[in-house]
């Protein structure tokens, strides 16, 4: 086993990756297409973007193959 580091382009495009992403994107866009109306709706915009934003911190990470 190599300790190379695994290109960018291979991690974003792993199926886990990519599934988590595309999910918290569609739960940001419906918060804001259901609209913000509410303390409830902050929290799940906070919840989604959280989300996001741990998705694309894993990628700045170096990880080994």
């Amino acid at each position: 086993m190599s300790n190379q580091p695994v290109p960018l382009v291979s991690r974003v495009l792993r199926l886990e990756w990519l599934g988590q992403t595309v999910a918290s994107l569609c739960w940001i866009v419906s918060v804001f297409l259901y609209g913000i109306e509410s303390v409830a709706d902050v929290l799940q915009l906070a919840a989604a973007s959280s989300w996001m934003v741990a998705n694309v911190a894993s990628l700045v990470k170096p990880e080994s193959s």
